[in-house]
């Protein structure tokens, strides 16, 4: 399967049917065509929208509920289950949440979450790192300055730091979030790339490098102060491009 950050580069089409009907229904869940707490058409009419069989439909609806987004009931039909509910570490749900649009509150709430983990991840690999894990990184640090990346392949060489940094760390729970920080940097890929200003791309990997170099110290404090920084300098980065948008004020 495609990632989160691969599937908004390539805007690809799902293949299958049953996967071309859970990312349609999805997506009409998400931005409010079918609202938290309404009942799903039924089997016929959606077969018919979808132009697929009920079995599919029905192997569609077993997907979206086990992301926790609709709960069949009997005699009743298939009700959309509260937001709360819905499992938002799930790759789906953020790249739809993204494909309907994202407001300030909803990558606050991701920066919020990538704060907690990342930050801790970050510390403990300056405590766990290998020598070789670290040569890794800062070998993919340094792969983000290169002056001809484009916002796809910036984006891509930005993950690969990220996945790399939380397998480092030596928990791997921590490897788990890996969702959330895609989703975080296809808000900045899709709103505000560095590549869009003059030495941005420089600037970006810099503030990776010194993760890196405070990982190297077996600086805990530090590594965690420096992945603080780089995760609000992309919020920064998206808060600004959302106000740009609208025509408000930072």
């Amino acid at each position: 399967m495609k990632s989160l950050l691969e599937t908004a580069i390539s805007r690809t089409p799902k293949r299958t049917s049953h996967a071309q009907v859970v990312d349609q229904l999805g997506k009409a869940i998400v931005s409010g065509e079918f609202p938290v707490g309404s009942i799903l058409p039924g089997d016929p009419e959606l077969a018919a929208r979808f132009r697929v069989s009920r079995t599919v439909l029905r192997e569609a609806m077993k997907t979206l509920a086990a992301k926790g987004m609709v709960v069949p009931r009997a005699r009743i039909g298939t009700r959309v289950t509260p937001r709360k509910e819905w499992n938002l570490f799930d790759a789906d749900i953020l790249t739809w949440h993204f494909a309907c649009g994202v407001d300030e509150e909803f990558l606050q709430h991701l920066s919020e979450v990538r704060l907690a983990f990342e930050t801790h991840a970050a510390a403990l690999a300056a405590r766990n790192a290998s020598d070789a894990e670290i040569a890794t990184m800062m070998r993919l640090a340094v792969a983000m300055s290169h002056a001809n990346h484009t916002a796809e392949t910036l984006a891509e060489a930005d993950l690969k730091f990220h996945l790399a940094l939380l397998d480092a760390c030596g928990n791997p729970f921590l490897r788990t979030v890996g969702s959330l920080i895609e989703a975080a940097l296809v808000g900045v890929f899709r709103l505000s790339s560095p590549t869009d200003d003059e030495g941005g791309i420089d600037e970006v990997a810099q503030n990776h490098i010194h993760i890196v170099e405070e990982i190297g110290k077996r600086d805990e404090a530090g590594a965690r102060q420096a992945m603080e920084y780089v995760i609000r300098y992309g919020r920064d980065r998206i808060h600004r491009a959302l106000h740009a948008e609208t025509g408000e004020g930072a």
